[in-house]
This record gives structure tokens, sequence and C-alpha cells, in this order.
């Protein structure tokens, strides 16, 4: 089929020195092919079943993404793959993700709509407010010159890893701009219209925060990042890992 999606020699290069080695049990099946299949499924937005069977059992495809996901491979293999380098710069932005109807009823943990609210308010229990299970799911990303994100943040826990931070007027706050001030970051911050003492910023600089909005339009090119289908907020998350790690 002209529409399967495969990793090539150099993308392979790449994550296969990082996948997990000398696991106990049966030897896994072909990393390459079943990855790939994961990748096809993620980005068309089909469901498991339908899975190509070029890329083996749809059991096997799905298994492995989920059993990777509970054990934390997907999230250590997006921090190895998106290292910040000195010369980037922090983008904060945020957007959100329609939820689709098989989203709802989660079980054994929070569910992909509550992921949002457990960034914002992680002392709060998600499951308390399951009915914001349609609201922003993607808040609050750093995006390096690179156009990949850095990692999933609360705004105020990662501010002070680089020396600019880039974001719209919805951040303009005495407090962030504080913060950031305090710990030897330069904000880049455009005055709310509401603000009756504006602020100098570099708009220069600003005009660079175009990549973390390319950033978003790419992530959410994969469907299952742009609807999410997921009813569990470590599933989704797993999914955007890999759409980070893999590319357009």
């Amino acid at each position: 089929m002209a529409n399967e999606f495969w990793f090539n020699d150099q993308q392979w290069a790449n994550i296969e020195p990082l996948l997990p080695k000398n696991r106990p049990g049966a030897r896994r099946v072909d990393d390459r092919r079943v990855l790939s299949g994961i990748v096809h499924v993620l980005k068309r937005g089909c469901r498991w079943r339908d899975c190509p069977t070029v890329y083996g059992p749809p059991t096997t495809i799905y298994n492995r993404f989920r059993r990777w996901t509970m054990q934390g491979v997907w999230r250590r293999l997006f921090a190895q793959l998106a290292q910040v380098a000195p010369g980037d710069a922090q983008m904060i932005d945020s957007t959100s993700s329609k939820a689709h109807r098989c989203a709802a009823g989660g079980k054994g943990g929070a569910t992909s709509g509550d992921w949002a609210l457990a960034r914002r308010q992680d002392n709060e229990d998600p499951c308390r407010r399951r009915w914001q299970w349609s609201t922003d799911s993607l808040r609050d990303y750093a995006g390096a010159a690179r156009r990949r994100p850095c990692r999933r943040y609360a705004a105020r826990a990662f501010a002070a890893c680089l020396p600019i931070c880039a974001a719209d007027a919805a951040y303009d706050s005495k407090a962030l701009r504080q913060f950031l001030t305090e710990r030897g970051t330069l904000p880049v911050i455009p005055n709310n219209p509401t603000r009756k003492n504006p602020h100098l910023f570099d708009r220069q600089r600003y005009r660079q925060r175009n990549l973390i909005e390319r950033m978003f339009c790419r992530l959410k090119d994969w469907r299952r990042v742009h609807i999410r289908y997921d009813k569990l907020a470590d599933t989704f998350t797993a999914t955007v890992y890999i759409a980070a790690e893999s590319g357009p």
C-alpha cells in the first residue's frame, strides 16, 4: 500500500540504539516493523484492529504500544531524542485537542481529558473533575529552535532552563515576568491590550515564536493527537511523545 509508514534508514539508525535490550521473556519480533505499525495507526487515526497486515498481527502492535507506555519507554525515548542545545530559545504556548466520544469512560487512571487539568492543578485529584474531559489537552510546551518540543511542563517549573522565553500576550503577567527575570531568563512577551504600563520587549526575537505554532501544526497532523480517541491520560501522552519523536 502506498500509504504505509516505514522508518527510513536514517530514522531507524537514530532510534534503534535507544530501544530496550535484554528484556526477559520471549524474543521480540521485528522492532522496526512493529514500531512502524504503531506510527501508522497513530498518524492515520485508524483503529488498532484495522492496522495493515504487513505490520503483523494488530494485537502485537497494540500490546507493544500499551506495554511500553506503562513501562515509560516512550517517555525515555522522547527525553533522549529531544535534547536542548545551548543556543535554543524557550517558547511556551497551548492548544486544544478535540475529544472523540470514545475517549470518555476510562477506568484505572486519569482520563485523557483530565490530562490538562492535572498539569494546571497538580494538588487536585483530576478524577474529581472528569467533566473536563473535552477541554485543552496540549498545554505549555517548550519549543526549541529546532521546532521540536522539549518537554511537557508546568510553565513555572521549566522557565529557568533557557536564557530566553517567548510567549504570546496571554502569558503577559507581572508574576511570570518577575519569575523569569529573577532566574536570568529574558521574557519576550508582548503587552496585553489591557495593560496600562507597557513593557519593552524584543520584537525581532518575538517573530521567531511562529516556530512553536508550526510545531503544534505538525503534531496535530497526527490524527490521534488532533482527535483524542484514548480513554487514559498516559496513553494519549505516549501518542504525543511518539509524534514528537518521529517528526512530520
